[in-house]
């Protein structure tokens, strides 16, 4: 799968998540490196609204600015997830298409599981109607 990411600060964490997601086979395109919190939410979701990738990963230090940055991108609908359970959830019932991680109690390892988990969901059918009432849907 080919995957936006963005982070606004390298970390063990961030890079540990990408080493993961290539070691997994998934063609990870690392957009606006060096940038703050807004511009990395906003490049990681016009990549995933354009086309240019089939998912994104944004991450700053709680991942809640990142996630309102992304969530401004018209097609785009960010989950900012602290587990595997809640990833699976936004992309099962909400068809969410970037995960956003905070990078202050996430560990590599927790990062790449989250990331997994949100990764191998795919949407329940049965919800489309309410994620096509979102604005921008």
């Amino acid at each position: 799968m080919r995957i936006a990411f963005g982070t606004d600060d390298d970390t063990d964490v961030t890079a540990g998540l990408v080493a993961h997601l290539r070691a997994a086979g998934h063609q990870v395109d690392e957009v606006a490196p060096g940038a703050e919190w807004p511009e990395v939410g906003r490049a990681v979701a016009e990549a995933v609204a354009g086309g240019r990738a089939e998912r994104g990963i944004v991450c700053c230090f709680t991942g809640t600015g990142v996630s309102i940055a992304a969530n401004k991108v018209a097609g785009v609908r960010a989950a900012l997830c602290t587990d595997a359970a809640t990833a699976e959830g936004a992309r099962r019932w909400n068809d969410a298409n970037v995960l956003a991680l905070g990078l202050r109690l996430t560990t590599a390892t927790l990062a790449g599981e989250i990331a997994d988990a949100f990764l191998a969901t795919a949407p329940d059918p049965s919800e489309a109607g309410a994620v096509a009432r979102l604005p921008g849907g």
